[in-house]
């Protein structure tokens, strides 16, 4: 029994590591824009005091995989996705700065 115990204890808190082993300054590229590739810094993101919930909840990114969420330039203009920040008012806007986000 003890074994048991001890191993599904093992299990569940190798669950929970492999949840949480993303650093904060990750950086993830997304290579399937014709404008180039989107690289999101997560250190830049927590260097301006955010942290994972804000975007990762159900009204925003609501999955926590890279390529679980179909976004569009024309969704990010009408504030959805990176454009609920990305504004011009809370950060520097998506529209007229491409070459902030996608590099080639």
């Amino acid at each position: 029994m003890k074994k048991i115990t001890l191993l599904l204890s093992v299990f569940v808190l190798c669950a929970v590591t492999a949840a949480i082993a993303v650093p904060a300054n990750k950086t993830i590229s997304f290579d399937k824009s014709k404008m180039g590739a989107v690289e999101f810094s997560g250190k830049v993101h927590k260097e301006a005091g955010f942290k994972c919930k804000d975007c990762h909840n159900k009204e925003l990114f609501p999955k926590m995989k890279k390529g679980t969420v179909e976004i569009s330039m024309k969704e990010i203009y009408a504030g959805k996705y990176c454009g609920k920040c990305h504004n011009g008012d809370q950060a520097f806007a998506a529209k007229k700065n491409c070459k902030r986000c996608h590099k080639k």
